[in-house]
């Protein structure tokens, strides 16, 4: 099989002659429904052998095999106006009047449904979409001594989208989705939600941790029900279904719709969950009001913030929560600070990992950190490890990411699931919780083990200070007229 990375590369490379794809994030759009197509028909045909009674919502004549495969095929106006006038308008309308949304067609058929009413076909030269697709045919999504490889080379793809700054908010490093779900250790009969999942790297990482650990058929069954997403924007809704499938997934259970557009009551006991793995997105202002949906004492704009209050909200008591968060939402007074209150108070945050800047680079070089908790009862004393950069390393980059080997000496600090035998190093520290009361609530504490050195910021740091000091400044503001007019 050809390398499937130089495959992509090739993909995109003729989709630059074209001028409807003119810019990378065009062409990663047109790429991510062609895959996904490709994708899905090359799993119903699989589905169609093993299961007498499956059914492929596609109708035939539009399935990925009729049109696309012969290479010899349709090409030109004439595939052009296929895909624009009866591929796209067929399964973007498809007939869900009878799909069973607990049965693998009815999901499956739900999912082709929002993937075609949500994208389009970009490329204007049929010329240049047969070629495309003829690139595309040269991956064989079947090959089952292959399929452990396919997971982690979309992985691959997705990250050097992330690194040429196209899929950057959708998109965690390997290595840290990694250690934080080793570290949240998911069971097979729990649920575990990430709330705002991207392109799917956490679930992912869930799906394959789990599958380490099943030893019944019924625990391999169980992962696709119980390790479940959400996500509101088409693409990155469409590229971690397809991450899912990749990973032996067949319907995934990913929600398509805003986390924050519905009021925190009408999340009720049915919508708990028993685990949290999430890297909300942050340096973000909501959209169409969705703060309103929050109780009065926790209103902000800053997507983070209410992510956070959504995560705690959704927790089953006792259910633990592994979640990234910028420093910005560590410090601040007003609403930030009555968030965090609320999060000591309703959880044990026992342990947060300060990480390097440059973790989330090129896409952002803002400082982030790991946030480990469990619902049911207060914060007594919080620790905290700092993760510093490898030797000789001023920063990571493309070229040099974080890896996963650079955890090691934190999983042994960790002390397993009781978090047995930990102590003070120049690496980690612990605070007491009424340190952290006296001092509003602050969680942005540095490591008294190491000197204290004069801070040089980056441009992109300082403009997200600036942001997170403008949206605190606007909300002290909006309080401020409040007050005055009552």
């Amino acid at each position: 099989m050809s390398n499937i990375s130089g495959i992509v590369k090739s993909a995109r490379n003729i989709m630059r002659q074209d001028t409807g794809t003119g810019s990378d994030e065009l062409r990663i759009l047109q790429l991510g429904w062609m895959m996904f197509l490709k994708i899905f028909s090359d799993k119903d045909e699989e589905l169609e052998m093993m299961e007498d009674d499956y059914e492929s919502p596609i109708p035939e004549e539009l399935r990925w095999s009729a049109w696309a495969a012969d290479d010899e095929g349709i090409t030109g106006d004439k595939l052009r106006e296929f895909v624009d006038e009866k591929l796209f308008p067929t399964l973007a309308n498809i007939d869900l009047s009878t799909a069973d949304p607990d049965a693998t067609a009815g999901k499956r058929a739900i999912l082709v449904h929002e993937v075609f009413a949500n994208n389009y076909n970009y490329m204007k030269s049929g010329i240049h979409l047969r070629q495309v697709i003829n690139k595309l045919n040269e991956i064989d999504f079947n090959n089952h001594k292959k399929l452990h490889l396919f997971g982690q080379i979309y992985e691959t793809f997705l990250s050097e989208l992330q690194s040429a700054g196209t899929l950057g908010e959708f998109y965690t490093p390997r290595a840290v989705t990694q250690f934080m779900t080793e570290m949240l250790n998911p069971q097979h009969d729990e649920i575990i939600l990430d709330p705002a999942c991207g392109t799917g790297g956490f679930l992912t990482a869930v799906i394959e941790y789990l599958k380490a650990e099943a030893s019944t058929g019924t625990q391999h069954e169980s992962i696709g029900t119980n390790v479940r997403g959400w996500e509101y924007k088409p693409l990155p809704y469409m590229l971690a279904n397809t991450n899912l499938i990749l990973h032996d997934i067949t319907s995934p259970n990913i929600r398509y719709g805003d986390s924050l557009q519905h009021p925190l009551s009408e999340y009720t006991r049915k919508h708990r969950v028993d685990a949290i793995i999430a890297n909300p997105p942050f340096g973000g202002v909501v959209s169409n009001n969705n703060e309103n949906n929050f109780p009065k004492t926790y209103r902000t704009r800053e997507s983070a913030d209410l992510f956070l209050i959504l995560m705690i909200h959704l927790l089953k008591e006792e259910g633990r929560a592994a979640i990234v968060l910028p420093d910005g939402s560590l410090t601040g007074d007003g609403v930030k600070q009555r968030i965090r209150q609320k999060l000591l108070e309703d959880c044990d945050l026992h342990t947060i990992v300060r990480l390097p800047n440059s973790v989330f680079q090129p896409y952002a070089s803002v400082a982030t950190n790991l946030l480990f908790f469990t619902k049911g009862k207060p914060t007594e004393t919080i620790w905290y490890y700092e993760h510093k950069l490898p030797e000789n390393y001023k920063a990571y980059s493309k070229t040099k990411p974080i890896r996963l080997a650079e955890f090691d000496g934190l999983k042994q600090w960790w002390g397993g699931q009781n978090r047995a035998g930990r102590e003070e190093s120049e690496h980690a520290w612990q605070v007491d919780i009424d340190a952290i009361k006296n001092n509003g609530y602050n969680l942005d504490i540095k490591n008294p083990h190491q000197p204290e050195e004069e801070q040089q910021h980056s441009s992109a740091e300082l403009l997200d200070m600036l942001h997170q000091s403008f949206m605190q400044g606007d909300e002290l503001l909006a309080q401020l007229r409040k007050e005055l007019v009552s």
